[in-house]
Formats: C-alpha cells, structure tokens, sequence
C-alpha cells in the first residue's frame, strides 16, 4: 500500500465511524410512553435533540488483518477483525470498504458499533454516504444501555433527520434462552419512522404481542422519542371494577402546558353511574411545586348505593384539592394541602388516588429546622369521610388554628448537663359536641360517659424547661439527675360537659371560668448498670434500670379539657417514660418509680433476642392514672393502680428467616393476660408469611364490653420463576366471622409485572363505595401500566 494513500484511508475510516455514530444516536426505543416514565407526568424542560460530533483532535485507532488500496478502483478495503476506535466510538467488522468515487462506505460481516453512551447497534451490512446524511443498515439490531432492544430488516436514514425502520420489533425483554422463543411481549410495526426535527416516533400498522400472540392492534401512533421527557398525548387506559360503580374505563390525557407546568385530564366512564371526570394541574417554581386537582360527576343512578346514605342522597358530586410544597431557604419550609368536596364521601367512593382516606387532614404548616432547635406551626381542618348524609362524625372533629411546637437545646453546657425548653401553643375549637353516651347505649348505671369533644373553643400555652445530666462511676453505674419545671396557661370558652343534655352526666367539677393556669416541678434521677456477658459464641448485654421522679399532684385533673391526651396504652415502650400521657392537656404527677430491665444478645450464628421487663409504681400524692377526666384516659390502662400492671416485649430473629415479636400487659395480681400482640413471621427466596394474634381485655369504659381478640395472617408462595400466589385474611375469634380476606396471583420479571388480586372486607358501617373489589395491573417496562381497579390493599 502506498504511503500517499493513507490521507484516503484515514478519511474513509473517519467518514464509517462518524456516518455509523449518528445511526446509533438517532436509533432510540422507538415504542415511547407520551411523557416520562413517572404517570403522573412532571414539570421540566425537553432535552435539546443530540448531535453526534467526535471530540476535536481525537485520534484514529485502526486494526485489521489486512489494509489494501486499488488504485484503479479507487476502492480502500480492510479486512480481517476489523477494530475501529475514534473520539469514543468502538466498531469491529469483519470487513470495511470504502469507494473513492462514489463516497460510500461499507461495513459487512457481524458488524458492531458501541457508542459513548454505551448503546450497542448490531447489522450485517452498513452502508451510509461519507456526508452521513443519507444511507441504511441492513439485518438491523440495537441494544440501549437500559436493556430495551429493536430488531429491523433494514434502517435506511433520509435527509439527515429521519430515520426510517422497515419491519421492526421493539422489546424491554432479555432474549430467551430458548432457541426461536418470543419475548414475553414485544411491538412489531411494518414501518417505523423517527423524526429528528420534531422528536416523535411513528408506528405504522404496528401489533402488540403477548407470549408471541397478537393482542392488539393499532393502524398507527405517534410518540415522542427518548429525546423528549415530556410530550402531550393520550396516555395508558386503566379499568377498574366494584360492587356499587360498576365496570369503569379511565382514559388521561396529558398535556404540556408550558416548560414548568403540566396537566392529566382523566375521563373515567362507570356502567353504573355515568362519566367521571378530573384534572389534575401541576406546576414546579424554582423553590416548591403546586398541585391542584378537580374531580366531579352526574351520578346516574343513586339509588346503587345503601339508602340513606351521602353516597345515594347526592347526584351531583365533586371535589377540588389544592396541595403545595415550598422551601424558603435551606431551613425553612411552607405548605398547604387543602381539600373541599361537595359531600362528605366523593373521594372515598370514587378512590380518587391520595384523596380517599377515610380521614383527610386539610393543613397549612410552616416549618424550620436548625442545629439545636426546632420549630412548627400547622393548621388543620379534618374531613371525615363517611357515609353519614349529615356528616356528624366531622362536625364532631375540632379545627385547629393553629398548634405551635418549638423545641431548643442550649449550645453551651449548663452545670455540666444540657438545658432544653420545649413550648406548645394551641388554639382550637368545635361546633358540636363529641360523646360516648355508655350509660344508656351499654345500658350500664355504673359507667361514665366519656366526653371526647366540648363544644366551644379550647386556647392553650404551655412551657417547659428540663436539665439533665449524666455520670457515670467507675464501677460503671450510669446516674442521670434531672430537674424540669412546666407551666400551662388556658383560655377557656367551652361548654360545661353537664349543660348538654339531661342524658349526659359528668361527675367531676368542670372549671367554666374564663382562664385557667397550672404548673409542675419535677426532680428526677435514672440509675442503670449496664453489664457484658461474652461467650465463644455469643455477646449478651443486661441493664437493670430503675427511675424514681418525685412531683406534686397534678392540678385541676378533670377539670380542664383534654383534646391531645386522650389515646394511652400502656407497655413496654413507655415504661420508662417520665410523663407517659400522650399530650400536653394531662400531666403526670406525684412520686413515681419506674424499674425493670433491658437484654440484648447477639449469637455468631446469626440468632438475636432482646426483650424489656418491669412496672411501675405510685409511691406517694395522687395518681393521675386514677383521677378521673372527661375521656377516662387513665382508666383500664394497667396504672390506675399503685403498683402498675406487668409490661414486658419480647423479640427474636433467626438466620433461617424466622422471626417473633410480642408486647404483653399482664395483670399485677393474677398475671392475667390483659392486652397484647404476638407475631410470627417466616421469609426465604420462595415464601413469605407472617401471623399476628391481638388480645385487648374488655373496657366498658371505653365502650368495648367483651374482649377484643383478632387473628391476622398473610402468606406470599413463589411456585415457580417470576410466578407467585400471595393471601391475607384476619378472623374476628370472638363473632366467629372473616372481617378482611383477600387473594392474587402476580407475575414479574425484567420487562413485565402482573399482578391480579380479590379483596373483600367487612363494612358495617357503609363507609365506602363497596365491600368487594377486583384488582389487576400490568406494567410493561418502558411502555407503561394497565390497571384494573387496586391492588395494593391484597398484596402481601
């Protein structure tokens, strides 16, 4: 080979490369979703269409086995292993050849083309011109670094911004093993053209097939390319089936309304009530993001739905939900999430996604977190969702304007120890009143009615300073002194619980003055000797534990309302509590103690144990746990006595996937069983399964006359690859009834996940659109999901 021709060789190597470059960056999946791989869409810009352009100064790299120029010919051919690598892009043919004259080259022979970005192009033959702006590819196959893959006869590039694909299949499935055998789904098209100038993908007559069978049809759509994150267009349908609505058929429309805001309009039609639509509005700022939703319908027939109920008294429904997240600067955040319907059940029946709890907190909060401290102020508004037409239980609920929480830790030590303050300020109130009438529906002479909510507003400070410090002897006893002092400030404007009614009586002495104030000092000391026990095989931690806090009596007990402190269980992560109420409107007083042990051990085998065990007791004043309040939130919880009930918990882990937990309360005279959880659970590669027993002891004071016991259970089976089975139920042992049971079936692997369930649960209340329900999904990677009502509720 002369060595005045290397100038015509380097040429045609460069003009293959550069001309097989632009093949591979125009060759994206051409089966693209209408927007990005997110459902719900999401405000950004479009990516700005790729140029292939081989760094400047780049060098060539070429090898072959043999490198002839005809003179004559003027045709430049290298054969044998071909490797070509220049400005990143790595190609080996078995033969390359390039014609002077009429300025195409050829790659023949299992040719492979990898680019930066990492997709792999595959062909028997690639021919392009040395302008690269026309040319194709014969024998066609491209693997992009996500694993989706396209297979086509032939690729033929026009005009140097179409790419036009002649029989081509698109997949997200790995090949099978199995000589000949289809993917699990794939789409094949007659022909494929991809735009460069307007970034869409155009399939013509194209077929989607599932386990190598046709089950779809499309004369032709138009999607954008990978080019593009967002796009408006029609997106997957989604069915959904129940009891009361009927066969439903969902179709979105998304659309992009500029490059920071977006939309989905959803069209859903039910056999049973008629068209349902939404819109969902959504819009990105540089510091937060808004979303703001609208739903409604024309109910076609009312009459589905129980009688009497909101759900059959309303035809015409509807909902708007604003919802918005901003961050001020690093530390400070603000939002909203607001929610007004036009009943009070729409969103629950209809399953408006994120809408459809059977409580909805409307909220505003302002939040800031810094180093050592902390601080939140929220508003809310509950929206009980039920099928009561008068909307009792929400007109029951306070609405909160506003809770204020600040939390702060002095930097600098203080006598050694660290100072904290903790302050809550609340402001509420509640138009009617909230009762649990035990007299007359138990029938009971000998209970109380629990006043849960008074009618009136409710406005509360309270401040709190605590010190704390910890030595730890030589001996290795640790000691943690502490002291803390409280004060509370009310302004009181609610209805005296004995003016509601002839029918309610409360017998405490209930203040109706216009303020009220009270205060609390506390010296408390921890002492706890934790001691290691190590074997050849194992680690064992014990740590005896004791607390004495001693206090005056807590003041106007019962006297003042209790909005925050109503929900106690006592167990055994709150023994060692100093204030075990669950609010700021009780407080805890008189001397106490509070004394048991911790244990953890660790095994080399794999095994794990750690438990808790002890009481508590009243030593001297009064017990707060005994004093009587308007909810009764001491009483039947285990320390209205004054030597508490037993608390213990206990957990295990194996390294054969087996693992149990408990948390018991036993009776301090007999050891009574009086409330507690067991679970048993069980996990390998192929099954899953967990069992949880609960147990609650009668409370009439609470309303529950008989013993609560319940049994849960779920179990998930991998019967084969990809396939499994997954079941849940839970037995009510004392009305020997199923109240929740549920069955699927799911498939998944790389490309495809199925999963279809059945749930049906008890509702006795009428407080949702049906009692049954049909779910399914199908979720086709890179395309999109089917569904078919909701599966989530059944799945393990």
């Amino acid at each position: 080979m002369a060595a005045g021709n290397r100038k015509s060789i380097r040429k045609f190597v460069a003009a293959l490369v550069m001309g097989a470059a632009a093949y591979a960056f125009v060759m994206s999946p051409v089966v693209a979703y209408a927007q990005d791989n997110n459902n719900n869409g999401g405000a950004g810009a479009a990516t700005s269409p790729i140029k292939v352009k081989v760094p400047e100064g780049s060098k060539l790299i070429l090898s072959s086995n043999e490198l002839v120029y005809n003179k004559d010919t003027q045709i430049v051919t290298a054969s044998g292993a071909v490797q070509i690598n220049y400005g990143g892009y790595r190609m080996v043919a078995q033969k390359v050849e390039y014609n002077q004259k009429s300025g195409r080259m050829t790659a023949i022979g299992n040719v492979e083309l990898i680019t930066p970005d990492g997709n792999r192009m595959y062909g028997d033959k690639m021919d392009v011109t040395d302008s690269f702006s026309d040319g194709f590819v014969n024998a066609l196959r491209i693997e992009m670094p996500d694993n989706t893959r396209m297979v086509a006869e032939k690729g033929e590039r026009v005009g140097g911004n179409q790419l036009i694909l002649t029989k081509g299949v698109y997949t997200a499935c790995l090949p099978c093993s199995e000589q000949g055998r289809a993917p699990l789904w794939q789409v094949k098209a007659q022909r494929v053209v991809q735009n460069g100038v307007t970034h869409t993908v155009r399939l013509e007559h194209a077929r989607f097939e599932l386990f190598g069978q046709p089950i779809a049809y499309v004369p032709w759509i138009e999607v954008p390319d990978n080019t593009v994150k967002r796009k408006s267009g029609f997106l997957f349908p989604s069915a959904s089936i129940s009891q009361n609505l009927g066969f439903g058929l969902k179709i979105p429309y998304y659309y992009v309304i500029s490059p920071s805001m977006d939309a989905t309009i959803s069209a859903t039609g039910y056999t049973s009530q008629g068209l349902l639509l939404e819109g969902e509005f959504r819009q990105r700022f540089e510091n937060g993001t808004h979303i703001l939703r609208v739903a409604g319908i024309n109910q076609m027939s009312p009459g589905q739905f129980t009688a009497g109920t909101s759900d059959a008294e309303n035809k015409t429904r509807g909902v708007i939900n604003s919802k918005a997240d901003f961050r001020i600067n690093p530390r400070w955040t603000f939002g909203w999430d607001v929610m007004v319907q036009s009943d009070n059940n729409f969103s629950r029946t209809y399953g408006l996604q994120g809408l459809n709890q059977s409580t909805h907190t409307n909220d505003i909060y302002l939040t800031g977190l810094g180093k050592r401290n902390f601080f939140d102020m929220r508003a809310f508004y509950y929206d009980i969702q039920d099928a009561d037409n008068n909307s009792t239980a929400e007109k029951q609920q306070a609405v909160v304007y506003p809770t204020i929480d600040y939390h702060y830790v002095d930097p600098k030590s203080v006598y050694g120890g660290e100072l904290s303050a903790n302050v809550n300020f609340t402001h509420l109130s509640r138009d009617k009143a909230s009762v649990l009438d035990n007299v007359n529906n138990l029938g009971d002479a000998n209970l109380n009615d629990r006043f849960l909510g008074l009618p009136g507003s409710d406005t509360r400070l309270s401040t709190e300073l605590q010190w704390q410090r910890t030595f730890t002897t030589d001996q290795g006893l640790v000691l943690t002194p502490l002291l803390a002092a409280r004060g509370d400030v009310y302004g009181l404007n609610m209805d005296s619980p004995n003016s509601l009614g002839s029918s309610f009586s409360y017998p405490g002495n209930f203040d109706t003055s216009d303020y009220a104030t009270r205060g609390m000092l506390t010296a408390g000391l921890e002492a706890k000797y934790p001691f290691l026990i190590t074997t050849s095989n194992s680690t064992h931690v014990f740590e005896p534990i004791a607390q004495i806090y001693v206090r005056p009596n807590e003041t106007l007990a019962g006297q003042l309302p209790n909005e925050d402190a109503q929900s106690f269980v006592f167990d055994a992560t709150n023994l060692f509590d100093r204030d075990k109420f669950s609010g700021y409107d009780r407080i805890e007083g008189g001397t106490r103690a509070n004394v048991g042990w911790r244990y953890t051990g660790s095994f080399d085998s794999g095994y794990k144990l750690q438990s808790i065990f002890g009481e508590s007791f009243q030593l001297a004043g009064r017990n707060s746990f005994a004093s009587d309040d308007l909810v009764w939130a001491g009483s039947e919880s285990g320390l209205e006595t004054t030597r508490s009930d037993y608390v213990t918990m206990f957990g295990l882990t194996t390294p054969q996937g087996i693992s149990l937990s408990t948390s018991y309360r036993f009776d301090e005279k007999d050891f009574a069983f009086r409330r507690g959880d067991t679970q048993v659970g069980f996990a390998n590669d192929a099954f899953q399964t967990s069992l949880t027993y609960t147990h609650i002891a009668a409370q009439p004071q609470y309303g529950f006359t008989t013993d609560q016991d319940e049994i849960q259970t779920r179990a998930q089976i991998k019967f084969k690859e990809y396939w499994s089975v997954f079941g849940t139920v839970s037995y009510d042992l004392n009305d020997s009834q199923i109240t929740r049971q549920g069955v699927g079936l799911s498939y998944a692997d790389e490309c495809t996940i199925f999963t279809v369930s059945f749930l049906d649960k008890k509702d006795s209340t009428n407080q949702s659109g049906s009692d049954w329900s049909i779910g399914a999904r199908i979720t086709f990677r890179t395309l999109g999901d089917v569904n078919l009502g909701n599966v989530q509720d059944a799945t393990f």
